[in-house]
């Protein structure tokens, strides 16, 4: 587990699967996959495998040791309804995030259609945040698989937005993060695509979280958008983290 995460959206990360493979468009330049290959010659043990998904048990209870109560990415360096990821496995995440109910955890994946097939499957506890990625038109199904599943907060992360999303329907849909593509090769974001974004959920009463403008030195460009910045959330951390 990584304390004081650098991801602007939530507090820290836990990663019971590390690793992944490209599924879409967003994956062109991840960030995971270059941090993975970093760490293995670095000789972190849990990265001897490179970005291959792999299985960490050891590290599947850590989060009932963890007594302060926090906002809990899981799996930033890979996605845990990965096809090589065990169902039983990722049934056991969902047991463990039950039973750390001081947290809140949110599970984002690019995996919409295993998500959708194995949803029923799962037991939802008012602590986990789902959440699919959307990066263009190609993948805005993942957004209808996501509505169909028990979670009580789901939300989109439109990260790296790599084209407009005009007209999204934000039904049954609690919290929207939109982020531009940043390091190595970052492919530009416009702002009015992000603009338009932002004002659906305006109209639809949806709270709108944005993340950055991204780029090379994403620093320097920074997260100001429209003359502030948006770091709404979908409920009261403030009552829940206590």
């Amino acid at each position: 587990m990584a304390l004081k995460s650098a991801i602007e959206w939530t507090e820290s990360t836990w990663n019971p699967v590390t690793g992944c493979s490209r599924q879409s468009d967003g994956c062109t330049h991840c960030y995971a996959e270059r941090m993975a290959k970093r760490l293995k010659a670095m000789g972190s043990p849990n990265y001897a495998h490179g970005f291959r998904v792999t299985v960490h048990r050891d590290s599947l209870k850590l989060p009932l040791k963890w007594k302060k109560p926090q906002m809990i990415f899981v799996n930033s360096m890979g996605d845990l309804f990965h096809e090589k990821v065990p169902q039983r496995f990722i049934q056991d995440v969902f047991q463990v995030m039950a039973e750390a109910s001081q947290h809140q955890f949110q599970v984002l994946t690019k995996r919409s259609e295993r998500l959708r097939e194995i949803h029923k499957t799962l037991d939802w506890p008012d602590n986990v945040w789902m959440g699919v990625t959307v990066e263009n038109e190609d993948c805005r199904f993942r957004i209808d698989d996501l509505r169909g599943t028990g979670a009580k907060i789901k939300f989109l992360s439109l990260e790296p937005l790599l084209g407009p999303l005009p007209k999204l329907n934000l039904k049954k849909i609690d919290w929207v993060i939109v982020g531009g593509e940043s390091g190595p090769g970052a492919r530009p974001m416009q702002p009015e695509w992000v603009l338009d974004i932002r004002d659906q959920c305006l109209r639809a009463g949806v709270p709108f979280f944005f993340k950055q403008w991204g780029g090379f030195n994403k620093k320097k460009n920074g997260r100001i958008l429209d003359g502030r910045t948006w770091d709404q959330l979908p409920v009261d951390l403030a009552r829940i983290l206590k």
